[in-house]
């Protein structure tokens, strides 16, 4: 360990409170969006599963389109191998879009909807599809024009009644969106876009309103997509050039520094890892360990704009 490193005293095994709502998610969590691409059986999946869970990932995160609606229904499956490890583990999930998809034929045109019809009639499929009896947070993906706040709140207050639901939030919501819906029911969390190649939830809001709501922030696309590793433009070269080096220092890998850096916030953020490759959620696992400088977590933020900071 180099004098640079930071240790904290994050334990991963150990779950976070998103708000004052009483939800709870293990600090990394386990994104699924891509399991139907992985290709795995379902001993396979069942044994990625047990993966997160050793290294103390104990949430997944689903929505019911991943995977052309067939995501929940193949972590399900595993789950049924072996299912005592409900009792570990979180699920999130999400709905309210709409997908023109042959698995749900009534959906005319991609669109979105919030309605409680829909919302309930997701809610239903889900918990069939991951052959559970609750989720444990219920996400609205994306914002719905068309949403009626207290429409979908008191549909919110239904689900939690009937033991469907024990806690509620958005997703891709702007500050404004989720604060409408918050004043009528109040929610845990954000999820939101945030890496060091995607800044714009630091410039419109949105994580300020985290701060101030106290409501942490859940990450999707920490990595930005895998373009950290992989584009050659210059933005990418020079984030990825700054994250080695402060590596080097840190005395961890590019994967850790770049969760790092998003952990570094004071929303503190819960980030998604969505691999399936163990050494990828243990990088993700360890930079629960870090915390960088100020100095440190600005350079990166210079070296993704281009120029210091006004």
């Amino acid at each position: 360990m180099t004098q640079t490193m930071i240790e904290t005293s994050v334990d991963p095994a150990r779950l976070v409170t998103l708000s004052s709502t009483g939800a709870q998610l293990s600090p990394i969590v386990a994104g699924t969006w891509r399991m139907a691409a992985w290709g795995l059986n379902v001993d396979e999946r069942l044994r990625w599963i047990e993966q997160c869970l050793e290294l103390g990932i104990t949430s997944f995160d689903h929505a019911d389109l991943y995977g052309d609606y067939t995501v929940e229904e193949l972590f399900g499956e595993a789950l049924a191998v072996q299912p005592s490890l409900r009792q570990r583990m979180q699920i999130v999930t999400k709905c309210g879009i709409k997908l023109v998809s042959a698995r749900r034929p009534g959906h005319a045109i991609k669109s979105y909807d919030t309605s409680a019809q829909h919302v309930n009639t997701c809610v239903d499929a889900s918990l069939r599809a991951l052959r559970s009896e609750h989720i444990d947070l219920l996400l609205i993906h994306r914002p719905d024009s068309l949403m009626d706040p207290q429409e979908l709140a008191d549909t919110f207050q239904r689900l939690r009644s009937a033991g469907k639901v024990l806690h509620f939030g958005v997703s891709n919501h702007s500050p404004s969106q989720l604060a409408m819906l918050h004043r009528r029911m109040p929610l845990a969390t954000n999820q939101i876009e945030l890496s060091p190649l995607q800044l714009q939830a630091l410039d419109d809001g949105t994580l300020d309103q985290c701060v101030d709501l106290g409501l942490r922030p859940m990450i999707w696309s920490a990595l930005a997509g895998g373009r950290l590793f992989t584009d050659s433009d210059a933005r990418s070269l020079r984030v990825r050039s700054q994250l080695e080096s402060l590596g080097q220092r840190y005395g961890a890998s590019l994967l850790t520094m770049a969760y790092a850096w998003i952990l570094r916030h004071p929303s503190r953020p819960i980030p998604i890892t969505g691999s399936r490759r163990p050494q990828a959620l243990r990088d993700a696992v360890a930079a629960l360990r870090l915390r960088l400088s100020a100095e440190d977590w600005y350079s990166v933020l210079e070296a993704s704009a281009g120029r210091p900071v006004p």
